[in-house]
């Protein structure tokens, strides 16, 4: 076992981004790696479109970990790394409630029908009602990196050692699990569950991704997104990253190391598939798909057929985040708490906002047709809405 953890932290340290062995963690302080190459200045822009933050607030740091929040129509939940969960009145971000969860969490949030879920230190996954009473808790077997997938009747978390598991999301009765082969070696990253009627969507370690019928577990099907090459474990891993995202019938995702492309929903018949490697994931709109990829290129392709329609990278290195599709622009975040605003047509920047000086790592969550939510690691939680 030494040598293997000697031989996967020299990878990791040449690879300058953060791996981990199944049950071995080799770096607890960051999931994100900081940019090897410098990053690009921020050049002076026209900006075409306005863009301003209209609340922020405060929920605590992410530390190594990634939080996104979870909109409702009536709120804005959020969690940090020292057990903070919180509730946000999503009209001008003042603090409805706020609970302590008695210890550390690792990922959050999910909420959909009045439950609010988050994940704890050593595998422990916590579920609210919308008053913040605590409803039930319970334990996996490995640490949980990604938010919770919540719809009406279940709570569905994904573990470190690639076991995806359902629990009754008002008692918490575990009701189905689906077992995946862990990778000798994969990113330290939150691969999320995306949820769309009685299906739920996981992207997996290892290039998956996986269709699961949610009244029992059965896999529907699951394909690879980005297949494993080389002869080394380093040059092996083909994580699937970000959240799988859907739009009428298709999912797209993308891999680190692999493809980006699109997958009939019914089946997972591919659709089309490019080579580019992203640790962030994907956003898919009426007409195209949204990547960033490692080197922090922008790139639009459209929905249908893969065809290139722009890329963007005046942003280089500044460890974006997955781009969000609004109405009017695609925005992502970077490694110094800036929103950057690209227009659908061109890639071009139109508009730009900082939150905060610290990294806004998970994707942008859009909260209505014009407005995002943001989460610093910092742990500022803020709205910005774009006319």
């Amino acid at each position: 076992m030494m040598k293997k953890r000697t031989y996967a932290l020299l990878l990791t340290l040449s690879l300058g981004i953060i791996l981990t062995l199944p049950g071995c963690s080799l770096n607890p302080f960051s999931s994100r790696a900081l940019p090897r190459n410098v990053p690009a200045e921020l050049k002076e822009i026209v900006q075409t479109k306005n863009a301003q933050v209209t609340w922020f607030n405060s929920v605590g740091s992410s530390k190594a970990f990634t939080f996104t929040p979870a909109f409702t129509y009536d709120a804005v939940y959020a969690a940090s790394a020292n057990g903070t969960v919180m509730k946000i009145n999503p009209n001008n971000g003042q603090t409805v409630w706020s609970v302590n969860a008695g210890m550390g969490l690792t990922a959050g949030v999910g909420s959909e029908a009045g439950i609010v879920a988050v994940a704890g230190e050593k595998g422990v996954v916590l579920a609210y009602d919308a008053d913040g009473k605590q409803l039930w808790k319970a334990q996996l077997k490995s640490e949980v990196l990604s938010a919770p997938a919540v719809s009406r009747d279940l709570v569905i978390v994904r573990g470190l050692d690639n076991t995806i598991t359902a629990f009754d999301a008002r008692t918490g009765e575990r009701k189905w699990f689906v077992s995946r082969k862990a990778p000798a070696l994969t990113l330290r990253s939150a691969p999320g569950i995306a949820i769309v009627g009685p299906i739920a969507v996981a992207a997996l370690p290892g290039g998956r991704l996986t269709s699961i019928v949610m009244q029992n577990g059965v896999v529907h099907w699951d394909i690879s997104v980005g297949e494993p090459k080389g002869t080394t474990e380093l040059e092996r891993v083909t994580d699937t990253s970000g959240y799988p995202a859907i739009y009428r019938g298709i999912v797209c995702a993308v891999a680190y190391q692999g493809r980006v492309g699109c997958y009939e929903l019914a089946n997972g018949r591919s659709i089309w598939n490019k080579n580019l490697s992203s640790d962030v994931g994907v956003s898919v709109d009426e007409s195209y798909v949204y990547a960033a990829d490692v080197t922090g290129a922008v790139y639009a392709f459209s929905n249908d057929a893969g065809a290139s329609i722009w890329k963007n990278d005046h942003l280089a290195h500044r460890s974006l985040s997955a781009p969000a599709a609004l109405s009017s622009a695609v925005a992502v975040g970077d490694y110094q708490g800036y929103v950057h605003f690209l227009s659908r047509d061109n890639g071009s920047i139109v508009a730009r906002v900082n939150v905060d000086k610290s990294a806004i790592r998970g994707m942008p969550l859009v909260a209505g047709n014009n407005r995002l939510i943001v989460q610093t690691v910092s742990g500022t939680v803020a709205a910005i809405r774009i006319d």
